[in-house]
């Protein structure tokens, strides 16, 4: 009799652990950097936590929002690549560069997070189509993102949530700004 609760017991703390596993896991994708391009806010082998719940909860996305999303580039095992970027620019927006700075609707974007401080790329304006947004990375020297043809804008439905915490390294431990 005594062995049949324990295990009764042991049974239900671990339909306990996986639903609540489940749930977690429903609002908060972990997720590791795996490349360079959002330096120097996010280094390669930074673990992070993604709320998948973010803009269907508390709004849409904003502009300098840091996000993962599904890319259609493939891994070398065929896999869709998930990207990390930051956002600059939303739906209806003009994004230009020019001399090095990144114009938002005509103004200057004030961008004291890039790597190197500037954009060496020069860009024509574009206009961000309905229900897309334009992502870059943080070292635009060396970040795939919306000026490549590969990526391009991207579409809100490929957003998988907004990074909100790094958890390590654990001397970074905190909120991603």
């Amino acid at each position: 009799m005594k062995l049949s609760e324990n295990i009764i017991e042991w049974v239900k703390d671990i339909a306990i652990a996986v639903l609540a596993a489940i749930l977690i896991l429903q609002f908060i994708q972990p997720t590791i950097v795996q490349e360079h391009s959002m330096e120097n806010t996010l280094h390669e082998n930074d673990y992070v936590f993604v709320s998948k719940q973010s803009y269907k909860i508390f709004g849409s996305p904003q502009r300098g929002d840091i996000i993962v999303f599904n890319s259609s580039l493939t891994t070398v095992s065929g896999a869709k690549k998930m990207l990390v970027k930051r956002i600059i620019g939303l739906p209806g927006d003009t994004i230009q560069i020019t001399k090095g700075v990144v114009y938002v609707n005509g103004d200057p974007l004030d961008e004291t997070y890039t790597k190197d401080g500037y954009t060496g790329t020069e860009m024509e304006a574009v206009k961000v189509s309905s229900g897309h947004i334009f992502v870059m990375g943080d070292n635009r020297q060396n970040s795939a993102d919306s000026r490549s043809e590969a990526i391009g804008q991207v579409s809100m439905e490929d957003i998988v949530g907004k990074v909100v915490l790094r958890a390590y390294p654990f001397n970074q431990f905190g909120k991603v700004n």
